[in-house]
C-alpha cells in the first residue's frame, strides 16, 4: 500500500499542497464548510415552519445527513480522487450524460447557494451598519463577488481555518448567551418544546427538516481534498462524522437558546434571526460586532460557491462536454472568464426572481438528487474492489439514505420543482449544443471535472 502512495505521488505531482492537508485541518474544512449562511439566516424560516421546536427539525435533518455522510466516507476513501460524486456515479453508472447532469447539478447547487448568501447579506444584518434596498445589495454582492472570482483570489485551507474561527465564534457568542439566560431565568425555555399551531407535528418536523438540511451541506465539498490529504482512509471518516458532531452540538444549542429568547413569530419574521438573540439576551454585545460576524459567514459561503460553480463549468468545458468557449482563459488574469460571466448572470436571474427560503429549497433539492445517486453508487460499487484499505458503511446506511433523501423531496413544492428543472435544462440544452457543434463527446473523465 506504501508503495502504490508513493507511485501515485510521483505520477500525480500536481501542487505542493498535495498530501499535505492534516487530519485537523481537515476536519475544520469540514466544519467551515457546513457553518455558514444556513444557521446565520435561515433558522428563522425554520422556526416559520415547524414552531419553537426548531431543534426537533435541525436533529432530524442532522440524522438523514449521517447516512449520505457514511456514503461519502466509504467511497472517498475508496477513490481517493478529486471531483466526489461526478467521479463516484461515473464510475457506478459509466453514462457520460448522468455524470455530466449530476456535475451540473452540483454547478446549479453552488448558484443557488451564492443567491441564498447574496439575499441574506443585503437583510437586517447589514441594516446595522446602512440601510440599503435588498435586491440592490444582493446584486452588487453577487458582482463583488464575481470581481474577486476574475481576480484569481480562491479559497485556501489557511484562510477557511480563520474564516471558521470567525464563523463559530459568533454561534458559540450565542450560546453563552443561552447559558446566562438559563442561569439569569430570563426567557421561556418551554416555548423550543411547542409546534406550529394547526399543523400536523410529524409534517411540520419534517418541513423543517427539509429546510434545515440547507445549514448541513457543504460536507460533501471536503472530498474534492482527497488528493491532497494525509492518510485520506483515516482522515475522512473523522472529519466527516466529526464535523457533523460538533456542528450538531453547536446548532442544537443555538436552535434552543433562540427559540428560548425569541418569540417564534419575531425570529420567523427576521432575515437576521440571531441578531435578535443578541438583542434580546442577558449579554451587553455590540449589534454591530456581531452582524459583522454574520457577514463575514455569509460572504464566505457565497465566495466559495460561486468560484466551484465557474471552476465546475469551465471544467467541462475542457473535457468537451460543454461549449469550449466556456472554457477560455482570461489573458492577464489567467482565470476563466466566459464561465465567470455566465454563472454570474444566472445568480443574477436567480437573486431577481426568488426570495431567500426559495433559493435555499432549490440548494437542498438539487443537492437531494444528487445524495440519491451517491448513496445508490456505493452499493452498486461494491463489488469492485481496491488495493487499499478503505471505509466501509453498513449496507443499511446507504438504503436509508435514499430513502430519507426522497422522503425530504417530498416536502418541495412545485414552484421550487420548477426552478431548479429550469437550472437542469439549461445544462441540458449546453449539452445538446455541444453535441451538435462537436459530436459525441468523449467518456467523461469525473476525476477532472474540477478544472
Amino acid at each position: 500500500m506504501a508503495d502504490a502512495a508513493r507511485a501515485e505521488d510521483r505520477t500525480e505531482d500536481r501542487s505542493e499542497l498535495k498530501r499535505a492537508i492534516a487530519p485537523k485541518v481537515l476536519l475544520l474544512f469540514v466544519l467551515g464548510d457546513i457553518l455558514g449562511t444556513g444557521v446565520y439566516a435561515l433558522i428563522g424560516e425554520v422556526g416559520g415552519e415547524v414552531g419553537g421546536a426548531i431543534w426537533t427539525a435541525l436533529l432530524v435533518a442532522l440524522i438523514l445527513a449521517f447516512f449520505t455522510a457514511a456514503s461519502y466516507s466509504e467511497l472517498v476513501t475508496k477513490y481517493p480522487k478529486a471531483a466526489g460524486a461526478a467521479l463516484y456515479v461515473n464510475k457506478a453508472f459509466k453514462r457520460p450524460f448522468v455524470t455530466f447532469m449530476v456535475t451540473f447539478g452540483v454547478m446549479a447547487s453552488g448558484l443557488t447557494s451564492a443567491s441564498t448568501a447574496a439575499r441574506a447579506f443585503g437583510g437586517d444584518y447589514l441594516s446595522e451598519f446602512v440601510t440599503l434596498p435588498l435586491v440592490l445589495v444582493a446584486l452588487g454582492f453577487i458582482l463583488v463577488l464575481a470581481g474577486i472570482n476574475y481576480l484569481g483570489i480562491s479559497e485556501s485551507t489557511k484562510v477557511n481555518v480563520v474564516c471558521t474561527i470567525i464563523e463559530a465564534a459568533g454561534l458559540i457568542l450565542i450560546i453563552v448567551i443561552g447559558v446566562a439566560a438559563l442561569m439569569g431565568g430570563d426567557g421561556e425555555p418551554s416555548r423550543a418544546f411547542e409546534f406550529k399551531e394547526g399543523s400536523a407535528v410529524p409534517l411540520a418536523i419534517m418541513g423543517g427538516a427539509a429546510l434545515s438540511f440547507y445549514a448541513l451541506i457543504g460536507f460533501e465539498d471536503s472530498v474534492n481534498l482527497a488528493e491532497e490529504t494525509k492518510n485520506p482512509a483515516r482522515a475522512f471518516p473523522r472529519a466527516l462524522f466529526g464535523g457533523l458532531l460538533i456542528a450538531s452540538f453547536i446548532y442544537l444549542a443555538v436552535a434552543f437558546t433562540a427559540s428560548m429568547l425569541v418569540p417564534t413569530g419575531q425570529l420567523a419574521g427576521s432575515s437576521a434571526p440571531l441578531l435578535e438573540v443578541v438583542k434580546l439576551g442577558p449579554l451587553s454585545i455590540p449589534t454591530r460586532l456581531f452582524s459583522g460576524i454574520a457577514l463575514i459567514a455569509i460572504f464566505n459561503t457565497a465566495l466559495i460557491n460561486l468560484i466551484m460553480a465557474s471552476r465546475l463549468l469551465y471544467g467541462m468545458a475542457k473535457q468537451g462536454i460543454l461549449p469550449k468557449v466556456f472554457g477560455k482563459v482570461d489573458s492577464r488574469r489567467q482565470t476563466p472568464l466566459v464561465a465567470i460571466l455566465f454563472t454570474t448572470a444566472i445568480a443574477v436571474a436567480m437573486i431577481l426572481t426568488a426570495e431567500v427560503e426559495a433559493l435555499a429549497e432549490t440548494t437542498v433539492l438539487l443537492l437531494l438528487s444528487v445524495f440519491i445517486l451517491v448513496n445508490i453508487s456505493v452499493l452498486r460499487l461494491r463489488p469492485d474492489k481496491v488495493d487499499h484499505e478503505h471505509f466501509t458503511t453498513p449496507s443499511a446506511l446507504p438504503v436509508l439514505g435514499v430513502i430519507t433523501c426522497a422522503a425530504l423531496i417530498t416536502q418541495t413544492e412545485g414552484a421550487v420543482f420548477l426552478r431548479a428543472g429550469i437550472l437542469l435544462v439549461v445544462g441540458v440544452v449546453l449539452w445538446a449544443v455541444n453535441r451538435a457543434v462537436v459530436g459525441k463527446p468523449k467518456t467523461v473523465e469525473a476525476a477532472e471535472l474540477g478544472g
